[in-house]
């Protein structure tokens, strides 16, 4: 039996087929009509490719590692292999260290329970949670939000600066964390340069790439980063599965992220009753348990197809439907994006924005049960941030996504409209015309909170 084959490319010049793309929704005035996903910074639809892969890999489905038969043989290599992928796509280096996890958040909790004794860690307050939180056995020190790439580069510069020069010496190990691509505003992060500027003061530097990955190319290599992770949910695979690539030493040293089978390369019982381990040098050391084929499978099928339907026309479709948003809004007064660098700063199909007179929660069901058209509202997990750009306090807090205004009472939260690889222009057309009729006319129907969100009043 011959290992499955991946599919052929698609076009160049269309959206890449995606899951979901024929499905329809009902609206609450009545009718149907073809669902607009344009959520892609909480969850990209799965490729149409990736989905067709994975149906190919599972009459195959057997044990990896330690199984004798020959369906465990190819679902080892299979594992194995996309290993290689997926360093092949980050551009790795040689000696550096693919481990499989279950998202971008558990990848930074994975180094963060690898960080040496007395590490510190530099992050902006305008990280998602993912990546301002799993620090917290370490000395954190949170940067404020810059307002132009070039105060990023200068403000960390100045803390590492400080750092060095302090009474406690600085001379123990640190860690800056940085985004590569806002989950909120869309906005590129001078990535290359804080690595110089935190390699230049002997810190190491770790890429969160959950939103960059999906739309830029990501070359460790040239971004000089010693760790990157990402989800592969956001690019275009399905839940489940995620990536943490990137420099041997300190996950090597760590004690592993999870004890069990796969972790281990030897163990035994000493005299007095007790267990000696003899843990893994290599990825293995962190992935203890059955591992996730399908997902890793998954993840290096979505390398493939988006290497091989090129970055550059990717990137140039999505500016296009980035420009028909601010383009065909531009117009409507009421309607403010949020950003830090500036409306002009390089930017992924990402955009969050608060429209005047409407709670955030209110716009985004409107969309939704109107219009057929799915995007996020809330705070997107990234609470200081979004509180910075709404003029609010940063330190105040919400949950993660919950409107905390009824219909029509000032917004505390914004909308966010996200789009990639697989997005008709159709899609982004409709969103622009739903918001100008929203914004015009108001909303055709009556809605109310109901356990925290707010949802159409069908009761009448």
């Amino acid at each position: 039996m011959s290992v499955p084959t991946l599919a052929a490319a698609p076009s160049l010049c269309a959206p890449l087929p995606v899951l979901g793309r024929d499905v329809t929704v009902p609206l609450v005035t009545g009718g149907e009509v073809a669902y607009a996903a344009l959520d892609y910074a909480a969850s990209a639809p799965a490729l149409q490719r990736v989905w067709d892969d994975v149906a190919a890999y599972a009459p195959c489905y057997g044990s990896v590692h330690r199984g004798a038969g020959y369906l465990s043989q190819l679902s080892t290599d299979l594992f194995e292999n996309a290993r290689r992928t997926v360093a092949a796509f980050l551009d790795c280096r040689d000696t550096d260290q693919v481990v499989f996890t279950r998202s971008t958040t558990d990848s930074l909790n994975l180094l963060a329970a690898a960080l040496p004794d007395g590490c510190e860690v530099f992050v902006f307050e305008t990280e998602h949670h993912a990546s301002l939180l799993p620090w917290r056995n370490a000395r954190v020190t949170c940067l404020d939000a810059p307002s132009s790439p070039r105060q990023a580069v200068d403000t960390l510069e100045r803390a590492l600066a400080d750092r060095t020069a302090s009474v406690h010496g600085g001379h123990g190990p640190a860690l800056v964390c940085v985004t590569g691509a806002s989950n909120v505003t869309g906005e590129l992060w001078p990535v290359r340069e804080l690595a110089a500027a935190a390699h230049a003061h002997g810190a190491r530097i770790v890429l969160d790439a959950a939103q960059l990955a999906p739309h830029h190319p990501v070359s460790v290599r040239d971004l000089d980063v010693d760790w990157v992770a990402f989800s592969g949910h956001k690019l275009y695979a399905p839940f489940g599965s995620g990536v943490l690539a990137g420099r041997a030493d300190w996950l090597r040293e760590a004690e592993p992220y999870l004890a069990g089978g796969g972790a281990s390369r030897r163990v035994t019982r000493r005299a007095d009753g007790g267990l000696d381990v003899e843990w893994h040098d290599g990825a293995a050391r962190h992935e203890a348990g059955s591992p996730n084929v399908i997902g890793a499978h998954a993840v290096a099928s979505a390398c493939k197809a988006l290497t091989e339907a090129g970055f550059d026309t990717l990137v140039a479709r999505e500016e296009h439907l980035i420009r028909t948003v601010r383009e065909g809004l531009a117009d409507v007064p009421e309607v403010r994006f949020l950003s830090l660098f500036g409306d002009d700063a390089p930017r992924v199909g990402v955009l969050s924005f608060v429209v005047e007179g409407w709670n955030s929660s209110h716009f985004a069901a409107a969309l939704s049960a109107e219009y057929g058209i799915g995007v996020r509202d809330g705070l997107f997990c990234a609470h200081p941030l979004v509180r910075r750009l709404l003029g609010g306090d940063p330190r105040s807090q919400g949950e993660c996504g919950a409107p905390e205004a009824a219909p029509g009472e000032k917004s505390l939260n914004a909308v966010r409209v996200s789009f990639g690889a697989g997005t008709p222009d159709e899609h982004v057309e409709r969103f622009v015309r739903a918001v100008k009729e929203l914004v015009r006319d108001g909303a055709k129907w009556s809605y109310r909170t109901e356990d925290g969100r707010c949802v159409p009043d069908t009761s009448a």
